[in-house]
């Protein structure tokens, strides 16, 4: 008897998920890779993002000198705006990509802040609970959104010296709804942390691809040959304050990119706005990323550095073959 045919294996698709839907990886066109539409922390009271029509402003703004593409890492529990992102996208043209995860307990303060978002995170919950519920919204969508609007990305963070048990919990959970989705993973930095402790952790410990983490706040970071072994990791470097008018890490960006280039480790940087607070907001915002920082790097390294920066790596970072649990 003749075997049957092999039936043809199912090819695979990477896709960025957006608050619209996913779309290809070559149709996020430029990209900032880590910023907030919507924040708000008890760390910086009168400092809230949670005006749509500000919002928008910014995301035309961006859209205006070429932006196509912004990543909010807010996650849950810190008014994400959740309820606006779709519509904003809509009305802007530009695509935005939302988290799912947990932060810091010191950004979280239950009461302060009525909205969607909450309730506020059980910041005692076990990690199986945390990664259900992260799981849950990567598959089903955010809390107050219309349906269909899921998160792209699980953000974490780091801490200031030894990990706490809120921060190895929400590592494990981040990990094993990276494992049930394939989504990726942005990690906060601490700039007395340790971002070799979070790789360990994350895939030492968990299991994580390095290629499916994004490191932020690189720039915190004087130490050259700390970037570059993060790097030859496979590890994503977000350097995500280098648009900021004074900002004391817009010193040493460049230092920091020119180390990496000359290392061949390119295409391991992804820039962002990261921006946090109104006050920030004033400086610019995601727009400056384009109107100061692309052309700097473009007159200092050449075109095609802002172009791996902003659009081919953005592009690896966040497409992935997303999984059904």
């Amino acid at each position: 008897m003749t075997a049957a045919p092999a039936a043809p294996a199912t090819p695979t698709v990477r896709a960025v998920r957006t608050v619209l839907g996913d779309i290809a990886p070559a149709q996020l066109g430029v990209t900032d890779s880590h910023d907030h539409l919507f924040i708000r922390s008890p760390r910086f009271p009168g400092q809230e993002l949670d005006d749509p029509a500000a919002a928008e402003d910014v995301l035309r703004a961006y859209a205006t000198v070429g932006g196509r593409t912004l990543v909010q890492w807010t996650p849950w529990g810190m008014g994400r705006g959740a309820d606006a992102l779709a519509e904003l996208s809509r009305t802007t043209g530009v695509h935005i990509v939302a988290a799912t995860g947990a932060h810091q307990t010191a950004h979280y303060a239950p009461g302060r802040f009525p909205s969607p978002d909450l309730p506020t995170p059980d910041l005692q919950a076990p990690y199986a609970d945390l990664a259900e519920r992260f799981v849950t919204e990567l598959t089903a969508g955010l809390p107050g959104a219309p349906e269909g609007v899921r998160p792209g990305l699980i953000k974490i963070a780091d801490d200031a010296g030894p990990l706490t048990a809120h921060t190895r919990r929400t590592m494990a959970a981040a990990a094993e709804a990276h494992h049930a989705t394939g989504a990726p993973i942005a990690v906060h930095l601490e700039p007395d942390g340790d971002p070799h402790g979070v790789l360990r952790s994350l895939h030492g410990r968990h299991g994580v691809r390095p290629d499916r983490i994004v490191l932020g706040h690189l720039t915190r970071f004087t130490d050259r040959s700390l970037h570059r072994s993060l790097a030859a990791e496979g590890v994503f470097l977000a350097l995500d304050s280098p648009s900021r008018i004074g900002h004391p890490a817009d010193l040493q960006a460049f230092d920091v990119i020119a180390d990496l280039v000359e290392a061949g480790l390119a295409d391991r940087l992804l820039l962002g706005a990261d921006t946090t607070t109104r006050t920030a907001r004033e400086l610019g915002g995601p727009a400056r990323l384009l109107t100061d920082l692309a052309p700097r790097l473009s007159r200092t390294f050449g075109p095609e550095l802002p172009d791996r920066l902003l659009l081919a790596n953005p592009a690896s970072a966040f497409a992935v073959e997303w999984r059904t649990p």
